[in-house]
């Protein structure tokens, strides 16, 4: 992957929150952790995200 592509895909991965689930499995494993699951980590943030009004709100 050349340079530029792969800046343009940790932006992207960012941007999105794609990477948010592989610095949590960093983190839980650092701390001798059995990290969650892909769907269940992603059903508690979007739970977390729904539960506060700062994090904005679902239209739909």
């Amino acid at each position: 992957m050349s340079g530029v592509t792969a800046k343009i895909r940790w932006y992207v991965r960012e941007l999105t929150g794609e990477s948010a689930y592989d610095r949590y499995v960093e983190r839980e494993r650092a701390a001798g952790h059995q990290p969650l699951s892909r769907r269940e980590f992603e059903i508690r943030r979007m739970k977390a995200r729904e539960s506060d009004p700062r994090q904005g709100f679902r239209c739909c």
